[in-house]
């Protein structure tokens, strides 16, 4: 999932996917905007097969907010 998660975010944002942590800031780092953010995360649902209810996405702000929140709905 780390991987597929990070492919998708460079594919997205044109950057080195080497370059891409859990600590990356999708606006801070990335400078992704609200439409990068939610292609990335359409990108991500549509290679992982799963649906991110708009309220999780709101409080998206790294890469790693978006692995926390895949990885609980995958343990649960």
């Amino acid at each position: 999932m780390f991987e597929t998660v990070i492919r998708v975010i460079a594919e997205q944002m044109d950057v080195d996917p080497a370059t891409i942590t859990e600590e990356t800031s999708l606006v801070d780092d990335l400078k992704a905007d609200s439409i990068d953010a939610a292609e990335m995360i359409i990108n991500i649902e549509s290679e992982l097969d799963l649906r991110i209810p708009d309220e999780a996405i709101m409080n998206v702000r790294t890469v790693g907010d978006i692995l926390s929140y895949l990885r609980q709905q995958v343990t649960e």
